[in-house]
């Protein structure tokens, strides 16, 4: 697997994960307001940012480049977080 590309599963568990750490009271690394948002879209949106602070290490013992990857997630499905 190229380590810059994101599974759709990946991506799916950064989101979810830094949800539930949003929900849970950890401060949001988006400049813009986002009151009235919920975890998941906020999530969303510091997804399309290249803002999330997750580190992924995979099965395989390799270390993702996590703000490269979400660009390439980006630029390959069009800016869309699904």
């Amino acid at each position: 697997m190229d380590i810059d590309k994101l599974t759709i599963f990946e991506v799916a568990r950064i989101i979810g994960a830094r949800a539930l750490q949003i929900a849970m009271g950890a401060p949001v690394l988006l400049k813009e307001e986002v009151v009235g948002l919920s975890p998941l879209e906020i999530a969303k949106l510091e997804f399309k940012k290249n803002a999330i602070p997750i580190s992924i290490k995979r099965p395989t013992g390799e270390i993702v480049r996590i703000r490269e990857a979400i660009a390439n997630w980006l630029k390959d499905h069009g800016g869309e977080v699904y």
